[in-house]
């Protein structure tokens, strides 16, 4: 089955994270960067998303932790 893509309220729904939360993890040059949170792939000239399977490994890591 092929990995869906989500965008970025649906990854702000599963992961309880807001909009600014998530460019934070992102950002390297952020206090709040989290390396393990998954990168975002462009799909577009002015649009990213999040692979489904990355987010939820993530969230299963977090549970882990």
């Amino acid at each position: 089955m092929p990995d869906r893509i989500l965008r970025r309220p649906a990854v702000e729904d599963r992961t309880g994270k807001s909009r600014s939360g998530i460019y934070e993890a992102i950002n390297p040059k952020s206090r709040w960067y989290d390396p393990t949170f998954p990168k975002p792939v462009k799909i577009g000239l002015r649009s990213v998303g999040w692979f489904e399977s990355e987010v939820n490994e993530w969230i299963k890591g977090r549970i882990a932790a």
